[in-house]
Order: structure tokens, then sequence, then C-alpha cells
């Protein structure tokens, strides 16, 4: 049975789950990684037509948008801050259908790459932009049932819970991946 799903609000965890860690009342943007196969063009010399290969998956990125400043965020950006660190994404989702309220979860774990601030103008609310680069872990679950689930050091790659790279870990004997 068709149904949409539309997010109605957002926090996100800089850090820890601790308390203070939460930017509800600052979070004004939201965007998780955007999922984008590498492809690799292929014309081959006996065939009139030229294929398009997937050969990988294009690297994870996410942002977010602040208002206001941050000063203990800020710290996070940097080579300075050596360490990845966790950032944990809730969103209610609401089912249009049957009036549900649901969970959407995300884990991220990477630097803050990118720490932008907005330009200052007279009687508006300056914020800033930041991204999270260098992720090696993602997480994606919707109504606590897990999406996708990857992690650089382990070559895990998970969809529905479902291992999409298991043979391949097997194979290469890679740690996991029995």
């Amino acid at each position: 049975m068709s149904t949409m799903f539309i997010m109605e609000a957002a926090n996100l965890f800089c850090g820890d789950h601790d308390p203070t860690a939460s930017k509800h009342l600052t979070l004004t943007e939201m965007q998780l990684p955007s999922l984008e196969e590498i492809t690799q063009e292929h014309h081959p010399g006996g065939s009139r037509v030229q294929i398009e290969l997937s050969v990988g998956i294009q690297k994870l990125e996410a942002g977010f948008k602040l208002a206001g400043w941050d000063p203990e965020l800020l710290t996070q950006f940097g080579l300075g801050a050596t360490a990845r660190k966790k950032f944990t994404a809730y969103g209610s989702i609401r089912d249009k259908r049957s009036g549900e309220l649901l969970e959407v979860k995300a884990i991220l774990e990477g630097r803050l790459g990118k720490a932008s601030p907005e330009a200052f103008q007279r009687g508006e609310l300056q914020g800033f932009e930041y991204s999270i680069t260098e992720i090696m872990h993602y997480e994606l679950y919707f109504n606590l049932q897990e999406k996708y689930f990857w992690d650089f050091f382990t070559t895990d790659w998970r969809v529905d819970g479902m291992s999409q790279n298991a043979d391949e870990r097997n194979i290469l004997r890679v740690p996991n991946g029995y």
C-alpha cells in the first residue's frame, strides 16, 4: 500500500550522545551523504555501443547548517583535531497514510572538514555551514530497521541488513569477512 514519509523535525549530536552536544536549537539544515556510484565508460573494439560500468561508490560527505556561532564545535575543525568524531542525526518522519511518527537515525564517523561562516548582515541571523568529511563509517536506520551499514576498516557494506560483499571479503580473507 502506498504512502508518503515526510521529515518533520531533526536533531544532530556532534560528538557523543551527551545532551550538551545536541544541536536541536540551532540546526537549520542537515544533508545526509549522497549515495552515488563511480562509473567508467567502456567502448569495446567489437561493439557499436558504448556502455557504462559501475566500479564502486563515491566518497561519502554530509553537511549541516547551524544558526549562530558554536565555539565548541569550531574547535573540532581541522588538522589540530586529528581523530574522527561521531555525528548522530535523528529525524522524526510522519507516515502520511497512518499518521504514525517514525524515527530515522544516521550515525557517521568522520572529521569536521568545513566550517564556513555566512556573511554577517545586520538584522539577519548569521549561521555557519559545516561539512563532515573523511567519513569512514556510516549507518542509516529507518523505523529502527538498518537500511545501510558501511565501515571502511572492515569493508562491510550492508543493505537492509544483508551483506553486499561478504563473498568478496571471504575470498580476499579480509577480517570480519568470514
